[in-house]
């Protein structure tokens, strides 16, 4: 069932390779009984996960009838400025409410996701206020955001736990859109632009859902799987490389969707329960030590990406198997997105009939998030949700994309061992007015890794040069 992405595990349970900072669970989507659980509940970082609850909200949008597949979405200079991964839109320029969403689900485009939520939000910083406020309807107690599309900020956090909860939102309340995340690519006029998400078409039965990367966060990635009567939704977090977690994910996939139950009991999102979320709000525990930020926030060029993960210990595996429980989830009232307007449009407000908490509460409830100064971090890489920094190897460029992923390919082929452990990615360029593609190799922790991988090249007969990026 399993394709090359598999790892050999056994027919009893086994312990999942898991990162320092990693966590994960895999949750049967029919039932919400938690079938793995590793640190599901500790804090992390969620990268372009964070796209899943912009992409909530929009749908939520459509559903209601006040935006349209075809409607405008603005590039402020705000949302153009955003770095890589991007659609590339110019300030002032526009797209279409699909194109975005399609932006999102395949190139992580973290210029859309801004555009969105200023369209939805009228202002970024007011749309996150919402994505909290929504987050709390959905139960997601352990979550925190601050922008649309999950680049850095130390206030913006949540779960292994809260992120299984959201993708099975996505799929129940919002079927009609959902297909969207099995797009592996689109058309963005002449360009076709190639998804993020490795598993698609890869394992049988993955449709979704997203994954995300930035230094402090690893590679995270939540998977939606359907095969036959049973359903799962997997999330993986802080693994060591886009390699790593695809294969502790698809070990997950292979190790528990036989377990998932074929007959089910509603929809989990739909079942009542649980205090109003204004009253949860001061209840909830928010465990501040094992939250992923390191002692001192890396420079740019101070970026290590491993090629495997640690071995879980024998007593982390075992306190995973102790505690079977079963996914919390409840029906929300669905609230009225922020009217759409060029200013700032008020934060949900609490209402007798809602269930929604006051933007008041919601910021109260932020201000337990850890402060720390703004520092340059690494952001979405074209394979899996952002571009590596620090030291990376360049083989070649590229008039197109898809001539420099070409490039990445052959070259990959060529020095299979030099480049065993490197992550292929572009980075797009202007010169002369037109757009270039550089072909490069990145996951080199020192300058003089990358010195020596490119060495290795030459040797070869492969043209490259290390450059800190």
């Amino acid at each position: 069932m399993i394709a090359a992405l598999a790892v050999t595990i056994a027919a009893t349970d086994v312990a999942v390779a898991l990162a320092a900072k990693s966590a994960a669970i895999v949750v049967d989507a029919k039932t919400g009984k938690v079938l793995y659980s590793a640190d599901a509940n500790g804090r992390r970082y969620p990268a372009s996960l964070t796209k899943m609850m912009t992409l909530y909200l929009t749908f939520e949008a459509l559903a209601k009838g006040r935006i349209s597949k075809n409607t405008p979405v603005p590039f402020s200079a705000h949302a153009a400025a955003m770095p890589p991964t991007k659609l590339g839109v110019r300030a002032g320029g526009s797209v279409s409410v699909e194109t975005a969403i399609l932006s999102m689900v395949t190139k992580s485009a973290n210029d859309s996701a801004a555009a969105l939520g200023e369209l939805l939000g009228g202002s970024e910083d007011n749309f996150a206020r919402m994505m909290t406020a929504k987050a709390r309807q959905l139960g997601m107690n352990g979550t925190v955001f601050r922008n649309a599309n999950g680049l850095p900020d130390p206030g913006q956090f949540t779960t292994a736990h809260d992120m299984a909860m959201l993708g099975i939102a996505l799929r129940e309340h919002f079927p009609q859109y959902y297909g969207y995340f099995s797009q592996r690519s689109f058309l963005y006029g002449r360009q076709r632009i190639n998804g993020h998400n490795r598993l698609l078409g890869r394992i049988k039965g993955v449709d979704g859902i997203k994954t995300g990367y930035t230094r402090a966060s690893g590679y995270n990635l939540v998977s939606s799987v359907a095969d036959g009567d049973r359903r799962l939704v997997a999330v993986v977090m802080g693994g060591a490389s886009g390699r790593s977690r695809d294969n502790q994910m698809a070990s997950l996939i292979n190790t528990y969707l036989p377990r998932a139950s074929t007959r089910g009991g509603g929809n989990l999102i739909a079942k009542a329960g649980g205090d109003n979320p204004v009253k949860t709000l001061a209840k909830v525990f928010l465990p501040k030590h094992d939250a992923p930020a390191p002692d001192e926030k890396p420079a740019v060029d101070d970026t290590a990406v491993a090629s495997a993960d640690d071995d879980m210990s024998d007593d982390s595996a075992q306190a995973a198997e102790e505690t079977k429980p079963v996914l919390q989830v409840r029906k929300v009232k669905t609230v009225a997105v922020a009217a759409m307007a060029p200013t700032p449009a008020p934060a949900p407000q609490e209402d007798a009939s809602q269930t929604e908490p006051t933007s008041q509460a919601v910021a109260a409830y932020a201000e337990q998030a850890p402060q720390a100064p703004a520092a340059a971090q690494a952001v979405d890489p074209v394979k899996t949700s952002s571009v590596p920094t620090g030291w990376v190897v360049q083989v070649a460029s590229s008039p197109t994309q898809a001539g420099a992923k070409a490039l990445l390919d052959k070259t990959s082929k060529q020095a299979p061992k030099v480049l065993a452990d490197a992550e292929g990615f572009t980075v797009a360029f202007d010169k002369g007015g037109s757009t270039y593609y550089r072909a490069r190799f990145g996951g080199f922790d020192s300058k003089d890794a990358a010195w020596k991988a490119c060495d290795a090249l030459k040797r070869k007969k492969i043209s490259c040069y290390a450059v800190q990026q």
